[in-house]
């Protein structure tokens, strides 16, 4: 969420229009994330005032975008938690500004938590599940876009930039995956996930005596894949010392406990975690390299360090595997 398009306010009142949420009075570019252009922005109607996030979508196009703006849709009105798409007067929930595709949805309350706990891991495990079962029925589909393929691609164009080391850590994690994750895989509980549910994406409202979770952001990486993977995305940022990867016990138990309350893991997703995790780390170490590697101009930009997510891929690649206990609980 970076800004790479500048927005003109006469080109933004005539697009708001349409969608009839009032007249803009105020927004503001947001710094966080580095994918799309993102806005804060407030409109004026009738006597109150109406808070949205405009996004400017910088790759995704036009046509690519009911997927993501429709499951929004469908999440939120099973009660999951996110920012609902503003439809027009055509029913349009995307639509051109300043030569980007654009949408409009709703602005949620509460603040990110970048220092977690077990409570924030447990509510954010629990959501999670109940995101994967009421996703479970969206009738589109769309193949992950960061899925194996990309990791792939984008390794072929990063490789060069490394150096030896990294450079055999790479390819060998490539190797490994190409061999092992689609059979692996194939046979898991699947379907839309977030893809992209970092401590940033999610946003907390409550004491630290009552953790709720206000909603969460972002679903533009989403696409259909095995659950698992979603699962150990989180387990990744959410259930770790953040400088050194090292995993947190009680956070993620906390966090895989939440999450088994509502859907129970199956013995084949348990013994697929490990190797997920290993997927997650390389696929966002594989972003991180291509946006320091390939960067684009932006207004506002907030790097991410890509060496935070080689650090994962070590340590998870010398972990042991966790094994279910009998129940199906984690041990």
């Amino acid at each position: 969420m970076a800004v790479y398009t500048a927005l003109e306010p006469e080109a933004l009142a005539a697009w708001i229009a349409p969608l009839e949420v009032g007249v803009p009075s105020h927004w503001r570019g947001i710094e966080s994330g580095i994918e799309n252009s993102n806005f804060f922005v407030t409109t004026r109607d009738g006597e109150r005032d109406r808070h949205f996030v405009l996004t400017l979508f910088e790759r995704l196009a036009l046509d690519e975008l009911p997927y993501y703006l429709s499951l929004m849709q469908h999440l939120a009105v099973r009660d999951i938690p996110c920012p609902a798409p503003v439809a027009d007067r055509a029913g349009r929930l995307c639509s051109m500004l300043a030569g980007k595709p654009a949408a409009l949805v709703t602005r949620l309350s509460g603040v990110s938590v970048m220092r977690t706990e077990t409570a924030h891991c447990a509510a954010l495990g629990a959501l999670l599940a109940r995101l994967h079962r009421g996703a479970a029925t969206f009738p589109d589909r769309h193949p992950n876009p960061r899925g194996m393929d990309w990791w792939v691609a984008t390794s072929a164009t990063v490789r060069d930039h490394l150096d030896a080391s990294r450079r055999a850590l790479l390819d060998d994690e490539i190797a490994v995956q190409r061999a092992t994750w689609r059979d692996a895989t194939a046979a898991l509980p699947r379907g839309p996930i977030h893809a992209d549910l970092f401590r940033d994406n999610a946003l907390f409202v409550g004491e630290q005596d009552d953790v709720r979770l206000g909603g969460l952001i972002d679903f533009y990486f989403a696409g259909d894949d095995v659950w698992i993977l979603d699962i150990a995305i989180c387990l990744n940022d959410w259930c770790v010392d953040v400088d050194t990867g090292i995993v947190d016990e009680a956070r993620r138990r906390a966090f895989l406990r939440a999450y088994q309350d509502e859907r129970p893991l199956s013995p084949a997703e348990h013994a697929a975690l490990p190797l997920a995790l290993r997927a997650a780390a390389l696929r966002f170490w594989l972003s991180r390299l291509d946006d320091l590697h390939r960067p684009r101009p932006a207004q506002l930009l907030v790097p991410h360090d890509p060496g935070r997510f080689e650090r994962l891929l070590r340590l998870r690649r010398d972990e042991a595997g966790g094994t279910p206990s009998a129940n199906g609980r984690p041990t």
